[in-house]
């Protein structure tokens, strides 16, 4: 299939999303959002978009309807990795203990950034673009974690000195961590040690 200009493909895809979509439609974009995020996470950047739309049971040409570019359907995965993340942030603080609900993100935060790894080479093409994605997405998944880590050391169930900020660093080591078969039960396992070392020596509140 012939790829479109940018700025064509671009055009269209306002305007395919400025139109309400029928409850169908609804259901296959949604579909298909979900099903890349997985084979992105899976297969990385290079992953066949037919591939895509056959699992999410559509043909290619309802894949090129909602998203006319590889790099369109890689901004909305992306957007909606990031606005699950921190959705879970509110939703675990919810059900869990706060250290709980900590460490049950930082595993799912694994996920987002086996996401992440994969549409790495887009997302660098998107940030040299006029793109609103990361001023729109900059900040949002930090303050998740920010808002987790604070709840944890105000009951005590995390140490008291611990600091967001370097909790953060120390999850986006995971990143750059060599791409191998086990690299998603080793980033877990990580998680299980910081978490560890984040509980060492807490006072829980009385």
């Amino acid at each position: 299939m012939v790829t479109e200009p940018s700025a064509i493909a671009e055009q269209k895809a306002q305007a395919a999303e400025a139109k309400p979509l029928r409850a169908d439609a609804q259901r296959n974009r949604g579909r298909l959002v979900e099903v890349a995020a997985s084979v992105f996470a899976e297969r990385g950047i290079d992953a066949s978009l037919e591939e895509i739309a056959r699992q999410a049971g559509v043909g290619i040409g309802t894949l090129y309807r909602h998203f006319p570019t590889r790099e369109h359907l890689v901004e909305v995965v992306y957007r909606r990795e990031v606005e699950a993340l921190c959705a879970a942030a509110s939703e675990l603080a919810e059900k869990h203990p706060s250290d709980v609900a900590l460490e049950q993100w930082m595993q799912r935060f694994v996920d987002y950034i086996a996401t992440k790894r994969g549409l790495a080479t887009s997302l660098r093409i998107l940030l040299n673009t006029n793109s609103t994605l990361f001023s729109d997405t900059s900040g949002r998944v930090s303050q998740a974690l920010r808002q987790l880590v604070e709840a944890a050391v105000a009951d005590g169930t995390i140490r008291g000195d611990v600091d967001a900020s370097d909790v953060l660093h120390a999850l986006s080591g995971i990143y750059s961590a060599p791409d191998t078969p086990e690299w998603r039960d080793r980033s877990r396992r990580l998680v299980k040690l910081l978490m560890d070392g984040l509980r060492f020596g807490a006072v829980k509140a009385r």
